[in-house]
């Protein structure tokens, strides 16, 4: 046995001597894969054990309790008595003006009282301004801000009726990323001072968060069960190191899963090219075969040989792989900062490269399985018979079962990172249907060419377009690998111009740009004549009451904690409604279910409200169903009396619940008024206006908005690209493999064209349309399934019309057309340059 082993492997060792080259070009399609998988474990690795390190720093806090409404005195005095060290902080939306250039702008402003944080500290320029600013009239200003304004240490702010100093500039906070610095930048300033603001007015929206550092952990473990209860009786949040470094890691772990997944996918294109390559190979090595089974080599002998050989190169290839995916896990931290609320390390991870070894070798023996299959039908007589085959007709039963392996991998790996059958199930049957649909496609195209062949065409451009479809050609592979990256690149061009557009059709001619919030009850009517006076449209003005569920049918938020099989969450019992009362719907509402009531009179039994129809489907309410709600500490009771359609992609004020008019007049409310503006400089004034009359006044600009969004899709896009850049490379390698593998049978053609009469001209372009039609087939069939996808997510997820821009589909289309003819033309420079004679010495 052990005789037979080291023959096997001496003779794998033997006929490897004058292919070892191209057997390395066979495995090199599946580098990428294995690279982008290294890199996503040891970037996970590297994630899970900084969190764990860093989670004191990312909490700041050993106990943070909060609420967005403000605690009855009696919490107030139970958290009073809490923790070793205590910290307060009251966090809020409002206008910033920047005393120097007259500039505004909405911010997070933080109130902070106390020695927060505990762990980890508020990154500052100077590094002093982190303790200096809880003093006086002092503020912390994020940089992005500071950046984006002008501003310098020393200038002065006004939030409010109150100007305050910058004393330094905010460059990070405990738990603080790139994207939310960018949506709702903050502004530290001393609770002491908040009064003076003037912001805090009846129904304004006012986060209370309380941190506490315990000297001994063992105390806080023994009063945590206590304070959970309390604070859920309180309906308040409570969050520990430990939850949230569990939260922080369930969400990035969700992140690298998909991560994974993706770079799965690229290794799956270059397993596609591997089946494919050593198709060709095995083709070309039927004489050596039929020669070693006239020897007395037995098929699973001649089998193994050539297993062996593809497997120790795969192996190889996996090592490079890996080695490649450690160097650009380098990079990774630095592609993802700004969704990274700390900072990752960049070790190697052991773990990872032997994950990514090991998943090589697997992949390199499943894939190079089916064509290897061949090996064993190969008769000797194909020593005398040199155009005899094996029989396509006969069915090799093996070859359904290396199918089924290669799906129970796909599954098994796809369960490995999402942990649940059911969705492993669902990804992993997604993709064999779009490999499925992208081979579909390609077939077709392929078949169409041949039904409606253009005779019509000059003889090169026809020898180029039949080139996709003679004997062992890689048109099907390498549509399905160019193709499938290209969908990616023009999926996200396809998304990203949706959501731009959904939001610019909001700022089209007629339609409101602007929006007024936490307008008092008493600033109503003067803040609608400020808005006249500039000459601009009250569009809009609508009363805004806050408010929780306090029952469900009955059913209490503690119930519906404790019986999971009342199928409601506790969430919606906690989570803040802002409601509104009126007599009509508006033109965004449609009754879906039920009869509208618009009025409420003293002899009506039930008050009867509205909700939005999918906000009454995720809280399993129907007509007829009766509710409590907690408004400011007021139980009400309602009963459902119609569910309403909404369309939410206008910009204006829709509402899950309203109620009819004549009901909550009197609770504590605040308004919002819509306008619109037709030039910045008009918007620049009036805010100016706004802020100076009624500081307490926060305006959302949407052009500033506009300009949010875009920064954040162009940093999300740049993810996406540089993920599916694995999928596009890996689609290129594909190609130039397929090339080089197949110069051999290029060179006789090239002979033949020579031989008849073609020059290097004409055979260069006859090469060129071939790659041309080959990219433009490729393309073509990416941007298919792009179009399908974007129109999918449009219609479905974002629910706006699918009109996208042509422009950036057809620049994406002629690159990849280009860029195929360029590398065709360059990896084939060699058979198109060569003379017959000299090109038959060398391949024979």
């Amino acid at each position: 046995m052990k005789d037979q082993t080291a023959w096997l492997f001496k003779m794998a060792w033997r006929d490897s001597r004058r292919s070892r080259s191209r057997l390395f070009l066979f495995i090199s399609s599946i580098i990428l894969g294995i690279a982008a998988l290294v890199a996503i474990y040891s970037f996970g690795d590297n994630l899970n054990r900084d969190i764990t390190i860093q989670a004191a720093s990312l909490t700041g806090a050993d106990l943070i309790v909060s609420d967005n409404q403000k605690p009855s005195n009696q919490i107030i005095t139970y958290l009073s008595k809490l923790g070793d060290a205590r910290s307060t902080e009251r966090s809020f939306a409002s206008m910033v003006l920047f005393t120097r250039s007259g500039a505004s702008r909405l911010v997070q402003v933080r109130a902070l009282e106390g020695g927060f944080p505990y762990y980890g500290e508020i990154e500052t320029s100077p590094a002093s301004a982190a303790q200096t600013f809880k003093t006086g009239s002092h503020a912390l200003v994020d940089k992005t801000l500071m950046l984006q304004y002008g501003a310098a240490n020393g200038d002065s702010i006004k939030l409010g009726n109150e100007t305050f100093a910058i004393v330094g500039t905010l460059n990070g906070a405990p738990g603080q990323t790139g994207f939310s610095s960018a949506i709702a930048p903050i502004i530290y300033i001393p609770l002491a001072t908040l009064e003076k603001t003037g912001l805090l007015q009846k129904g304004s929206r006012i986060n209370y968060t309380y941190y506490y550092k315990y000297n001994r952990p063992e105390q806080l473990a023994r009063e945590l069960k206590t304070i959970r209860k309390k604070a859920e009786k309180a309906s308040m949040e409570v969050e520990t190191i430990e939850s949230r470094k569990e939260n922080t890691g369930d969400s990035f772990r969700n992140m690298t899963k998909f991560l994974s997944l993706v770079g799965f996918v690229a290794l799956l294109l270059g397993c596609i090219g591997v089946a494919s390559a050593v198709h060709i190979y095995v083709r070309e090595k039927l004489a050596s075969v039929s020669i070693l089974r006239c020897l007395g080599a037995t098929a699973s002998q001649a089998f193994l040989i050539y297993l062996i050989q593809i497997v120790v190169i795969g192996f190889v290839g996996s090592i490079l792989g890996a080695l490649l995916g450690t160097a650009i896990q380098q990079v990774l931290p630095l592609v993802l900062k700004d969704f990274l609320p700390l900072e990752i390390t960049s070790r190697i991870s052991p773990m990872a490269i032997l994950q990514g070894i090991v998943t090589g070798l697997i992949v390199s023996f499943l894939f190079s399985l089916l064509p290897l299959l061949a090996v064993r039908k190969v008769s000797p007589l194909n020593t005398l018979r040199a155009g005899l085959s094996e029989d396509k007709t006969a069915q090799d039963p093996l070859k359904w079962v290396v199918y089924l392996a290669i799906i129970a991998f796909m599954a098994g790996f796809s369960y490995l990172q999402l942990r649940e059958v059911k969705q492993a199930l669902f990804f992993t049957g997604g993709i064999v249907v779009a490999f499925l649909i992208l081979a579909g496609i390609a077939q077709l195209l392929i078949w169409l060419v041949r039904a409606y062949f253009p005779e019509s065409w000059s003889y090169l451009w026809r020898q180029g377009l039949s080139n996709l479809f003679r004997p062992n050609n890689q048109t099907l592979i390498l549509i399905v690998c160019i193709g499938l990256g290209t969908s990616f690149i023009g999926t996200l061009l396809l998304v990203q111009d949706v959501l731009i557009k959904k939001v610019s059709s909001s700022s089209s001619e007629n339609k409101p740009n602007m929006v007024l919030f936490d307008i008092q009850t008493s600033q109503k009517t003067a803040v609608a004549s400020l808005t006249k006076s500039f000459h601009l449209p009250v569009i809009q003005q609508v009363p805004i009451v806050t408010m929780r569920i306090e029952e469900i049918r009955g059913i209490t938020a503690t119930q519906a904690r404790k019986d999971s099989s009342l199928d409601l969450s506790y969430r919606s019992y906690n989570s803040e409604i802002r409601a509104t009362f009126r007599k009509d719907l508006t033109p965004t509402e449609k009754i879906t279910a039920g009869k509208w009531v618009g009025q409420f009179n003293e002899n009506d039994k039930d008050i009867v409200i509205s909700l939005e129809s999918k906000y009454a489907e995720r809280l399993h309410v129907k007509i007829g169903d009766k509710m409590i709600f907690n408004v400011q500490g007021a139980p009400i009771p309602v009963v459902v009396g119609s569910l309403r359609e909404v369309d939410w992609n206008n910009i204006q004020t829709n509402f899950r619940v309203v109620f009819p008019a004549g009901v909550l007049e009197s609770a504590p409310q605040f308004h919002v008024l819509i306008t619109r503006l037709n030039t910045p400089e008009q918007a620049a004034s009036f805010q100016q206006a706004v802020i100076r009359n009624f500081p307490n006044v926060s305006i959302i600009d949407l052009n500033l908005v506009l300009n949010i969004l875009d920064e954040i899709m162009g940093k999300i896009g740049f993810v996406i690209r540089f993920m599916a850049g694995f999928s596009i490379i890996t689609g290129i390698v594909v190609l130039i493999t397929s090339v080089l593998i197949s110069k051999y049978q290029r060179s006789r053609e090239v002979v033949l064209l020579r031989t008849m009469g073609a020059s290097s001209r004409q055979i260069l372009v006859i090469t060129g349309m071939e790659y041309f039609f080959l990219g433009a087939f490729a393309a073509f069939t990416g941007i298919i399934l792009s179009f399908a996808a974007a129109w999918a997510l449009a219609k479905y997820n974002f629910e706006t019309d699918f009109s996208p821009q042509l422009i950036p589909v057809l620049i994406l289309f002629f690159s990849v057309c280009l860029l195929t003819v360029a590398i065709g033309l360059f990896n084939s420079r060699s058979s198109l340059n060569g003379s017959p004679l000299e090109v038959l010495r060398k391949e024979i």
